[in-house]
């Protein structure tokens, strides 16, 4: 490329940040009478117990089976349980106890999926009438680096993310890689699949950028930045026009696919430490994060700069130790956390 090309190259880019920041004018300190959000209902109702190692990912069924809830540990097991009655309905043992990721497949509920430092993407089927599985239906091997996410799109495909800096679209049946994606800088740590429109998925990585990704065209469609250091999370909004994250810096940002930008942030002066997971309530006013310091803090998404969180349960109140998970139900009536404690608390 010629030093010319270089330099339109160049103002092209500062064209196009300077129309970006004129865009920038608004935002939720706009919103006027907005009612107090009250969360003082929410309580621990119920305890899972059964694992013996830290609990690294969890994931509700989905709307056919909104009580089930899929766990990996450390242990060397995945549990299926029923929140409700605090029933475990089936107990996987793995091949590597080394795991960091599960998904549950939310269209029948048959499938459980998990991953880790095997590198592999090991997929369950589960049945009602059984409660032993003792061996993968499918094993997705491709990644270079280990696995930190996966998540279904339907029943016959699934959505990984590794930590060789790439997501990959599977066929499940197949077990072959459909589409790579590759334009993340680092390892990509979390995805999320548009609700509304599952060709379209969110990615945050250690290069601190978030990536809208289109499986149709097999490239970023957009790359968000704002954030200070590695994001470990991402979670949509449920109308599928904004997305939530989480980062090692201290800080959750709401992100809006409209604009293409930062809408929000939810950090506080008293809040250290780095963010393991999100998830919003069914309605879109809760942004809900697991935090390093064993605390659970919940954000009001139309409150402009917060400062402080809704609602937290903090440690001697809620787990002790990391909380490195959690997830709202598909009917938005609860929410699971899990800890390096060893256990899940389901709150409503």
């Amino acid at each position: 490329m010629g030093d010319d090309a270089k330099a339109q190259l160049q103002a092209l880019r500062e064209e196009l940040q300077t129309l970006k920041s004129q865009g920038q004018n608004g935002g939720f300190e706009t919103v006027s009478n907005v009612s107090q959000l009250t969360t003082g209902n929410l309580k621990a109702r119920r305890q899972l117990k059964g694992h013996f190692g830290k609990v690294y990912a969890m994931h509700w069924a989905g709307a056919g089976s909104s009580e089930e809830l899929v766990s990996a540990s450390q242990d060397g097991k995945l549990i299926v349980w029923n929140a409700q009655s605090t029933l475990k309905k089936q107990a996987i043992p793995l091949r590597s106890s080394w795991v960091m990721t599960c998904a549950f497949e939310q269209d029948k509920n048959q499938m459980v999926a998990c991953g880790g430092l095997d590198n592999l993407c090991s997929i369950y089927k589960i049945e009602a009438e059984s409660t032993t599985v003792t061996r993968a239906s499918k094993e997705l091997q491709a990644h270079d680096g280990y696995l930190s996410c996966c998540r279904f799109i339907g029943s016959d495909h699934i959505i990984t993310s590794s930590g060789d800096s790439t997501c990959m679209y599977w066929d499940i049946e197949r077990s072959e890689v459909l589409k790579s994606f590759t334009d993340h800088n680092g390892d990509v740590m979390s995805v999320a699949i548009n609700p509304n429109d599952k060709n379209t998925f969110i990615s945050g990585s250690c290069d601190a950028t978030c990536k809208l990704w289109d499986i149709r065209q097999q490239q970023c469609v957009s790359t968000f930045t704002g954030h200070e250091s590695d994001i470990n999370a991402v979670s949509f909004f449920p109308s599928g026009m904004a997305f939530g994250t989480g980062s090692d810096d201290s800080s959750c940002r709401l992100y809006d696919l409209r604009c293409y930008q930062e809408v929000n942030t939810f950090m506080s002066d008293r809040i250290l430490c780095g963010i393991t997971s999100v998830a919003f309530s069914k309605s879109g006013r809760l942004l809900i994060g697991g935090y390093d310091d064993f605390s659970t803090h919940c954000w009001d998404t139309l409150k402009a700069n917060p400062g402080n969180p809704a609602f937290s349960n903090e440690k001697g109140h809620g787990h002790e130790n990391r909380v490195s998970c959690l997830g709202v139900s598909s009917d938005g009536t609860a929410l699971c956390t899990g800890s390096w404690d060893t256990l899940l608390k389901v709150y409503a």
